[in-house]
């Protein structure tokens, strides 16, 4: 039996990465931990998250922030986005930007687009938004048979992925009587956009080699919410950010 964790979009908020690292090694016990990559912006901490992630030797993929930053691309206004948050997303990126250190920049240009994993007749695809593009958004009511498509496309039966900050569980139906291929979206540890009161959000995955089967679960912990909230207050990071993390807490009140 493997045990496996897979963390996602931590956007800079070292408090929440800190419980969710706890909570994977002594709750669940990882025999391995994964990043789907989106490092940086949200929280003032990047440079400390990716620290983290170094020092624990994280295997990590390049998330669509992570890549602009190592390659100082423009940012480009999204019409998804109110005004308000356009300006905070430009300040934020311009910000870390500014003050990443070069060996955190380097090491975000080095990540690769996805991760493979093999066990048994378990074929694992690890990617940040999609198999296709890293900032391609896929959730939850997508079509069935674009899922099809991209586990032919891709030779796997498990594809893990991020980016869009809600997570959720997709059992997609195969040609083969009685199996199903499993599309998952691990959501995300630092900027979570679910109605959960303000939690940290990452997967458990269990490899059962005895039974040939995969077994996921969405695990959604607290985190001292108000450290992180109060971080962003007291730096550079617009407060806009501050501010979608006291509504995620109230709304659930």
């Amino acid at each position: 039996m493997q045990k496996i964790a897979i963390i996602s979009d931590i956007h800079g908020n070292l408090p929440a990465l800190r419980a969710v690292i706890q909570d994977i090694k002594t709750v669940f016990q990882a025999d391995h931990i994964y990043c789907l990559g989106d490092l940086t912006d949200g929280a003032p901490w990047h440079n400390e998250v990716i620290d983290t992630i170094r020092e624990l030797q994280i295997p990590t993929i390049m998330g669509n922030h992570d890549e602009r930053i190592a390659f100082n691309y423009e940012v480009f206004p999204l019409q998804k986005h109110s005004l308000e948050e356009q300006k905070a997303r430009l300040k934020t990126i311009t910000h870390t930007k500014n003050t990443i250190t070069d060996i955190n920049k380097e090491f975000l240009s080095k990540l690769p687009e996805s991760i493979s994993l093999k066990y048994l007749n378990a074929c694992i695809l690890l990617v940040h938004g999609s198999p296709n593009n890293n900032d391609e958004y896929i959730y939850e009511n997508c079509d069935d048979n674009f899922l099809r498509n991209l586990f032919e496309q891709m030779n796997a039966n498990i594809i893990v992925t991020g980016h869009t900050h809600l997570s959720y569980i997709r059992h997609v139906k195969t040609n083969k009587v009685g199996q199903n291929n499993l599309f998952i979206n691990a959501g995300s540890v630092g900027r979570s956009k679910e109605i959960n009161g303000g939690k940290a959000v990452y997967l458990w995955l269990t490899i059962d080699d005895l039974q040939n089967k995969a077994h996921p679960v969405l695990r959604k912990i607290d985190y001292n919410i108000s450290e992180t909230i109060s971080g962003i207050r007291n730096s550079y990071i617009p407060d806009f950010y501050a501010n979608f993390l006291s509504e995620t807490i109230k709304a659930n009140k």
